[in-house]
């Protein structure tokens, strides 16, 4: 990268509709500003009532509006388009396969993200544009298939959830008669509050511990941004050129609530627009209840959500945000440590195995393996965490570290990035990688499964050279000499006259499938004080 400029697009496909956003990235400073933006209501919600499917329509609409942003990424001269798929496709069985659909018809690469990390990514594009002055705000963010509800002050989040109601799945649910019958409302209402108890009840707890009665609070994304639009247009007679900021009360939206539910959906299109008429009850019910449990007077709009959080996601990894925003570039770091800590690995030996590991990895790279660095920060989270299965029991623990990491929630990780570090550490020992298994299937293509054959054996080797725990092994010397097949490990041992000869046995047990991955012998010597 040598200009310092960038034309960056980041795309977040919803439950409800494929939004775009093409940016300039100024990395020198770094700010970055939209230059153009593209919407399709696909409805991809739409799931079949049988199988919950994607259906074969919703994927359809879906594929032709991804292809409509990339002819807009080709006349923007966009350089990187940054992906990923939230609600609807993570639930859906077929969820997978549709991903590896728009790969093989648009060459699109398209990133499944959970619940979480989508709040934070949230969170990431809400704090790039309002400053929060280190006060805690609530951020409500209510999509087609779930609602963020995230607390942050601008700096660390202290509250992530994610909660699977919607705008789009409410009305599939409960919207039978037009206008709503007072039965499906009030059953509309009961599920509502059954799925929000729970982080409202830990949200009043959080802001309890803080002496806050009554929370500063923003909203993002589609159901707000409509409200607001009404609103305005209701109060001012005029809709501002920018929303940013607008404020909305709650007894205001109390009224647009009854008006919504009273109204047919002719009278909601003379609202807001017909698409977004279908689905406005819902999602503005389930605001009103969530500022009501929370006790919030008011709220704020914020025209920033996911896809400029994707923006600053990019941005932070790519090493352009440091400084004031450096907590979130280590969030990856911190999210592992605090799982390891959840379940009591001791960390001072899975450093260890981690700088093995990535010893190993960096001494044999551009000539045993070409991975980045993306791929060596994977084989760090995995070696930190391979132990966490005896959380569990000893026994195949392996296999519960596999589990653990994969629903462990993981911050700042795509889910196809948590699968690739719950599957290093899952052959970490025993049985290598086999097309039979169901967690190796998981994988997203060939590439990444030939990066987990390949990987697995620097943390083999690595969980080798420390097989008693005790930091036996002080450092590695790798050398791979011409044409000779062969790879030698010169190994300095940490106490003077230790023959390290658990650790050089577990070695020559555990050097076969590393052999084979990299077609070379491995050489072991030892060198001691």
């Amino acid at each position: 990268m040598t200009s310092d400029v960038k034309t960056l697009a980041a795309i977040d496909i919803g439950t409800n509709s494929i939004h775009m956003v093409i940016v300039q990235i100024k990395t020198a400073i770094p700010t970055f500003s939209v230059i153009e933006s593209e919407k399709a209501t696909v409805r991809l919600g739409e799931r079949c009532a049988q199988t919950g499917n994607l259906t074969e329509e919703a994927m359809q609409r879906s594929l032709e509006a991804l292809h409509r942003c990339q002819e807009l990424c080709q006349t923007c001269k966009v350089e990187e388009i940054v992906a990923v798929a939230t609600s609807a496709t993570r639930e859906a069985p077929n969820g997978q396969e549709f991903i590896h659909r728009i790969y093989e018809e648009l060459g699109l690469h398209i990133e499944v993200i959970s619940g979480q990390e989508e709040a934070r990514r949230i969170y990431l594009g809400v704090i790039s544009a309002m400053e929060l002055k280190d006060e805690p705000h609530l951020i409500i963010d209510i999509g087609g298939g779930s609602t963020e509800m995230i607390l942050g002050d601008g700096r660390d989040p202290s509250y992530l959830s994610s909660t699977k109601i919607g705008a789009v799945r409410l009305t599939d649910l409960f919207v039978k008669t037009d206008p709503i019958s007072q039965t499906d409302y009030e059953r509309m209402l009961a599920y509502i509050h059954g799925s929000i108890e729970r982080p409202t009840d830990d949200l009043r707890s959080l802001l309890l511990e803080k002496n806050i009665k009554s929370p500063s609070a923003l909203g993002t994304s589609g159901t707000i941004e409509t409200l607001a639009n009404l609103h305005a247009k209701e109060k001012l007679g005029i809709i501002p050129n920018s929303l940013q900021g607008y404020e909305i009360s709650f007894a205001d939206l109390e009224n647009i609530v009854w008006r919504l539910r009273k109204a047919n959906l002719e009278e909601r299109t003379a609202m807001v627009r017909q698409k977004r008429a279908e689905i406005i009850l819902a999602g503005a019910l389930i605001l009103l209840e969530t500022m009501r449990l929370l006790n919030i007077p008011k709220l704020n709009l914020c025209q920033r959500a996911l896809r400029e959080g994707l923006v600053v996601d990019w941005m932070i990894r790519h090493g352009y945000i440091e400084d004031g925003w450096r907590y979130q570039s280590s969030i990856r770091d911190r999210s592992v440590l605090k799982l390891a800590d959840k379940y009591g690995i001791d960390l001072a030996y899975a450093k260890q195995v981690a700088n093995h590991a990535i010893s190993l990895f960096d001494q044999t790279q551009g000539i045993l393996h070409e991975w980045g660095d993306e791929e060596r920060h994977l084989l760090w989270a995995a070696a930190m965490l391979h132990n966490s299965g005896h959380h569990v029991s000893h026994d195949a623990h392996h296999k519960h570290s596999y589990y653990l990491i994969r629903n462990g929630g993981l911050l700042g990780y795509t889910e196809s990035e948590i699968e690739t570090i719950a599957n290093l550490a899952r052959y970490h020992r025993k049985s290598e990688p086999k097309k039979k298994h169901e967690n190796f299937q998981k994988l997203d293509n060939e590439r990444v499964k030939l990066f987990v054959r390949q990987g697995s054996t620097f943390l083999r080797l690595a969980t080798a050279l420390d097989r008693r725990q005790i930091a036996a092994i002080a450092a590695i010397r790798v050398s791979c000499q011409g044409r000779s097949r062969d790879c030698h490990l010169h190994l300095t041992a940490q106490q003077p006259h230790d023959p390290c000869s658990l650790e050089l046995w577990s070695l020559d047990y555990k050097k076969q499938p590393f052999e084979s991955q990299f077609n070379v012998n491995l050489v072991v010597s030892l060198e001691t004080h």
